[in-house]
């Protein structure tokens, strides 16, 4: 079938295999500009293959949520939950869907972010202690290899999720019992010299040692991601399988997973379509998120959508073609694991961010997963005698109600612009154009933004 046709393959052509990543920010990756040599050689092998895009967003930078939008195309206030809470059962998802069509759908790992699995109906699922922790790539391989045996057998078209539990917390090589278990099966570790520190953190020691920590979990991501894809490739089925990779969300440090920032929703998406997507392929155009996941899966196996999607297709972009609607980018957050409420909403386009945080300007404290490192305990201590770091220990924990960056004189979002003269108009289209939004969407903290915007 000749690149460019308009004739896609047929659903019972056509395989389906997900990979994620946990916590992996999007410059992690070699291809995407890490500058440590050899680090994710499988994914950049992927990325050869395929298009990657450079606009690719998750709505919501915490795990659930992020994956149960996946699964369902919908933002939380419309599949019926907030943070760690289940989809409504009512919700129609994406294996529900390839189910009827006669799919053969399996998971591994993250089993129950995905919302309830009874609901989902999976033929197949592993969870984390089935996998080494989530964390070994030879389990991964082998339990791939089982599931698409047994999709072979039954002569039915496999729908696939490989979810790797790296590189999320804790990293390879942290200190303690549970951390040491979780260290094994480590393909190479990395000195804190020979790593770099992402520009919205402080380079100190402690905060080296933590990086250079999360960069041996992301090897070892990598590894698995080449496992999952050789035991694509010994089953003799890569030729009609749709591969696509992609994060949850941004890094678990300050200010990157569980926030609205850039580095925080950005996501590393490849697709692999052999005689479909020209290999080697680079979106620098598009936004896409995960909301538009379930759409274009559908779409291509030449299925209905699912009923009330917030998301849209992309399998124009996978042709080569331009698609419009896709300028700018909504992302928001809501709740921590902990149940804790730190309502955010933010638009971004190409070069600017506005980000309004509902919940700051009172007594409240920010508190995520981040803070238990040793980053945010080196950023305390280094606060009490660094005016700069103490400034931005401040920003993470209280905020201040509304965020403006300039990403492409300041990418790493150091300098907030609010109130700055030459900036009150961009600001403010920003700001509205956001209500806008989030008034169309029925989001339940439009009103609570307009009132306070109001005042």
């Amino acid at each position: 079938m000749a690149l460019g046709s308009s004739s896609f393959a047929a659903p019972r052509e056509l395989n389906v295999l997900l990979i994620t990543a946990d916590d992996l920010n999007f410059d992690s990756v070699g291809v995407n500009g890490c500058p440590i040599p050899g680090i994710t050689p499988n994914l950049d092998r992927l990325a050869a293959q395929g298009m990657r895009f450079r606009h690719s967003h998750t709505p919501e930078a915490v795990c659930q949520p992020c994956r149960q939008m996946l699964m369902t195309a919908r933002y939380p206030h419309h599949y019926g939950a907030k943070g760690f809470h289940s989809f409504a059962s009512h919700t129609p998802t994406l294996p529900q869907a390839l189910k009827k069509a006669g799919y053969r759908t399996g998971i591994l790992g993250k089993v129950g972010h995905y919302g309830d699995p009874n609901l989902h109906d999976w033929d197949f699922k592993k969870d984390q202690n089935d996998l080494g922790a989530g964390r070994d790539p030879k389990i991964y391989a082998q339990y791939t290899s089982q599931f698409l045996k047994s999709a072979q057998e039954d002569g039915k078209p496999f729908f696939l999720i490989a979810n790797s539990h790296d590189p999320h917390r804790p990293f390879m090589g942290a200190d303690g019992p549970k951390q040491r278990k979780r260290g094994k099966n480590a393909a190479k570790t990395f000195k804190p010299e020979e790593v770099p520190v992402p520009g919205f953190l402080p380079d100190l020691p402690d905060v080296r040692k933590e990086v250079a920590q999360y960069f041996g979990s992301v090897h070892r991501l990598d590894a698995t991601v080449g496992a999952v894809l050789k035991a694509l490739d010994d089953s003799g089925q890569a030729d009609r399988t749709l591969v696509l990779f992609a994060s949850d969300h941004g890094m678990a440090f300050p200010f990157a997973k569980t926030n609205c920032y850039r580095q925080s929703t950005r996501s590393p998406w490849m697709v692999r379509w052999p005689g479909q997507v020209k290999p080697g392929l680079v979106d620098d155009e598009h936004f896409v998120t995960s909301l538009d996941f379930a759409p274009t899966i559908l779409e291509a196996l030449g299925l209905n959508p699912l009923p009330g999607s917030d998301g849209k297709s992309f399998l124009p972009l996978l042709r080569g073609e331009k698609q419009a609607g896709r300028e700018r980018v909504l992302t928001q957050f809501d709740q921590t694991s902990g149940q804790l409420d730190f309502p955010m909403r933010a638009l971004q386009d190409r070069r600017y961010l506005y980000i309004w945080n509902g919940w700051a300007g009172g007594k409240q404290e920010f508190k995520n997963e981040s803070q238990a490192g040793l980053t945010m305990a080196a950023m305390r201590r280094a606060a009490e005698t660094d005016a700069a770091v103490a400034e931005r220990v401040k920003l993470f924990l209280h905020r201040v109600p509304e965020e403006f960056y300039d990403l492409e004189a300041d990418p790493h979002a150091l300098k907030n612009l609010i109130g700055a003269p030459d900036q009150l108009e961009l600001a403010g289209q920003f700001r509205n154009s956001l209500l806008e939004i989030l008034l169309t969407n029925g989001d339940p903290n439009a009103e609570r933004m307009k009132a306070a915007l109001a005042r």
